[in-house]
């Protein structure tokens, strides 16, 4: 079949899963959006170029699936999982943190999760329920969509800033403004940025910590993609400086989300821990006292109430994965730091043919007027295109990827994954893109 593809059929097959037409996807989830191309992929038997899932591209560590096997062979698929974790993993998430973050958290304060995605939706659970007046999460944007959505469902107010407007100095500023409301409970942000690969400096995070700190505000540092900043530094030797970039230098009020599915490539397991500072992990709070009748402990709380109301603990096979990929990290027999550096290589081919197809970076910039740097996401528009027009008319030529109006981008276009792009895929979306240029040039 050639390109662009039959309207009709892309239609129809949208239509049969749930939506008017593909000018709808625009609004659709990240899930939906990739269930609608699967199917267009079979209706038309032709295979699409996926930029839309953050999946990673890279085969899992084979110390954590060894570990993992193991611990089935032992039995230990019929036993309950420690809900607090595990020790293996405690202790190996601690030494992980002093390794990579340069900062020193307590075995007890380390909690395993089912993902970051259960880490998050259960701290912007609890940290509404810290203080009546604090009804609020505020994001920096752009973020990820869904983390968001788990505010919707759980009933919390949100609030947000694009931080690309606020770069350095403006932002100690601009949080002032909303902190200064008195309603701000918790903040959440990722580093390096999910979507635009931005990474905030160690100046922004000062201004970030000693604000929380002044207005009483915790933060949630979410570092899926820990030490993937590759530009210029390596930061790939454990227990040595230069160390990620960590909020955690400057405030106690913070928690820190550390998945496995990106750095080991563990998705498919749905591994994390959450890494709480002791000050804020044993802090006790009225509020909680009173809604579940016990001391009020935050870590208590979040641990025996919140995440044992939405699992029995984590996979108990996954815990003793991620100790095993935690402790090879630390021993320096891994390098996720390295390995993951494939992401920048792809990110640099594609981009650079995407440019030449009439493209151009959303988010180009970073502090200090720096470009953004290559890893795992980047961001495209098109002219003056809405992200919502470019998906809708993308999805003709078989190249999928989300609109970035879904992140709360202030900025108009989409963001692309390169994880899942195979080397033998860069003609081809060459080709594709060359003729969608050919196309819409001059509309």
């Amino acid at each position: 079949m050639s390109f662009p593809l039959n309207k009709q059929l892309v239609d129809q097959t949208c239509i049969d899963f749930g939506l008017r037409n593909a000018k709808e996807l625009g609004a659709s989830s990240i899930r939906q959006l990739v269930g609608v191309v699967k199917d267009i992929e079979r209706a038309t038997g032709q295979e699409f170029i996926h930029m839309e899932l953050g999946e990673p591209g890279l085969p899992a560590e084979q110390v954590g699936i060894a570990a993992e096997h193991a611990a089935l062979k032992a039995g230990y698929g019929s036993r309950y999982p420690i809900i607090t974790g595990i020790p293996e993993v405690k202790h190996w998430g601690s030494e992980f943190v002093r390794a990579f973050l340069g900062l020193d958290i307590p075995t007890d304060c380390i909690v395993p999760t089912v993902g970051s995605m259960q880490a998050a939706f259960a701290l912007n659970m609890t940290m509404a329920q810290l203080d009546s007046q604090r009804d609020t999460v505020l994001f920096l944007d752009p973020c990820f969509p869904v983390q968001k959505q788990q505010c919707k469902v759980i009933g919390v107010r949100v609030d947000a800033f694009d931080v690309a407007n606020f770069r350095g100095e403006a932002l100690e500023k601009e949080l002032e403004r909303h902190f200064q409301s008195g309603r701000i409970a918790a903040m959440l942000f990722s580093n390096p940025n999910n979507p635009s690969w931005m990474c905030l400096t160690e100046r922004e995070l000062e201004i970030i910590g000693r604000l929380a700190t002044l207005y009483n505000v915790l933060v949630i540092e979410d570092l899926a993609y820990l030490n993937m900043d590759f530009r210029d530094k390596d930061r790939g030797t454990p227990y040595e400086p230069p160390y990620q970039p960590t909020v955690g230098r400057y405030t106690n009020n913070c928690v820190h989300m550390i998945s496995c599915s990106k750095m080991f490539s563990y998705a498919g397991q749905r591994g994390a821990i959450v890494a709480m500072n002791p000050y804020l992990a044993h802090r006790r709070f009225p509020s909680l006292a009173e809604r579940y009748g016990n001391d009020g402990e935050f870590i208590r709380n979040f641990v025996y109430i919140v995440l044992y109301s939405l699992s029995s603990g984590v996979t108990h096979s996954v815990q003793h994965a991620m100790a095993a990929m935690f402790k090879a990290a630390c021993q320096g027999k891994i390098d996720f730091v390295n390995n993951t550096r494939e992401y920048a290589r792809r990110a640099k081919i594609v981009k650079e043919i995407m440019l030449k197809n009439g493209f151009h970076i959303v988010y180009d910039q970073d502090a200090d007027e720096q470009e953004v740097g290559d890893g795992f996401f980047f961001t495209f528009g098109y002219k003056d295109w809405t992200g919502e027009k470019m998906l809708n008319k993308l999805i003709y030529y078989g190249i999928s990827a989300i609109s970035l109006s879904s992140t709360g981008a202030k900025r108009e276009g989409m963001r692309g994954c390169v994880s899942c792009i195979r080397d033998d895929q860069y003609d081809l979306l060459d080709e594709r893109l060359a003729l969608f240029h050919r196309d819409y040039y001059d509309k």
